[in-house]
């Protein structure tokens, strides 16, 4: 009976496409939010330093996630970083060191939109580094993944896996729409044609960097709500944080007027008024 009874809601949750129901959805991820909220507390009443990384296909619903997580979080706390390409100088550098530099401190979330794992994946399909290079990251990564472990960083890998065809169809969309336009570049063309390429990258990454101390945790994301309600679930559950109570807090009485008189409006710059324009043909 329990189990009829299951069956019966999970059908519920799913539209007939098969997708997570938009009302489902928006319920569950608004309660996951309110955890993350809860989680951002702890992590700040107890000094923890946390890194979160997102990685994965073009338009596997990486960027969304991270929207989603952080849409509640204090961005003083909660901060994503979305490196660019490395300038001449940073070339030079030992290859994590513009990583080190966004690690967090105490009381910090640190949330990686793609990571040091571009070496092993973007770098490595399209020739952005030698053989030598790419060889020595796969002998470092797990020692550098190790070392900030064992400091008491909490490091957590999501892969955000998809389907060529729905990769295809979410090019297409974005292709359409001027909104989502900039979020298409020569690059994501390359990940069409050099879908198998990317596929063996991502396999001898999972090899070498799968490690007990950091391991990697794939999200289906054919269908992106359910993507994101698994993967903060996930972290959630992967974190052993608790609710921090904080200080009551009141609202003092305003204090009586002491003679101050506001300038007036005419006598400083202003934003012109462009809502009443919308007003007055409503």
């Amino acid at each position: 009976m329990g189990g009829d009874g299951g069956a019966g809601k999970s059908a519920e949750a799913k539209g007939k496409d098969g997708r997570l129901r938009k009302k489902v959805y928006e319920a569950e991820l608004f309660r996951l939010q309110g955890e993350l909220v809860k989680l951002q507390e702890w992590v700040r009443a107890e000094g923890a330093r946390l890194v979160v990384l997102f990685e994965g296909r073009d338009a596997a619903g990486k960027g969304s996630a991270i929207k989603r997580v952080t849409e509640y979080l204090n961005p003083r706390v909660a901060r994503i970083v979305a490196l660019p390409v490395p300038s001449e100088r940073e070339r030079t550098q030992w290859y994590f060191q513009r990583y080190i530099q966004e690690l967090p401190a105490a009381g910090e979330i640190v949330l990686f939109d793609r990571s040091w794992y571009n070496r092993a994946g973007v770098e490595r399909v399209m020739g952005f580094c030698t053989p030598e290079e790419y060889t020595r990251f796969l002998r470092q990564c797990p020692l550098f993944e190790r070392l900030l472990v064992e400091d008491g960083i909490l490091l957590r890998k999501y892969w955000f896996s998809v389907s060529d065809a729905e990769q295809e169809r979410r090019f297409r969309s974005r292709l359409e729409d001027p909104m989502r336009r900039w979020k298409l570049s020569p690059m994501d063309m390359e990940s069409i044609t050099r879908w198998e390429d990317y596929s063996r990258a991502k396999d001898e990454m999972l090899v070498h960097t799968d490690i007990p101390e950091a391991p990697w945790h794939e999200v289906e994301s054919e269908d992106k709500r359910s993507a994101r309600i698994n993967m903060i679930a996930h972290l959630l559950g992967s974190v052993p944080y608790h609710d921090v109570q904080r200080p009551p807090l009141e609202l003092p009485p305003r204090p009586p007027s002491s003679g101050y008189r506001r300038l007036p409006r005419n006598e400083r710059g202003r934003v012109p008024d462009h809502a009443a324009t919308l007003r007055a043909h409503a």
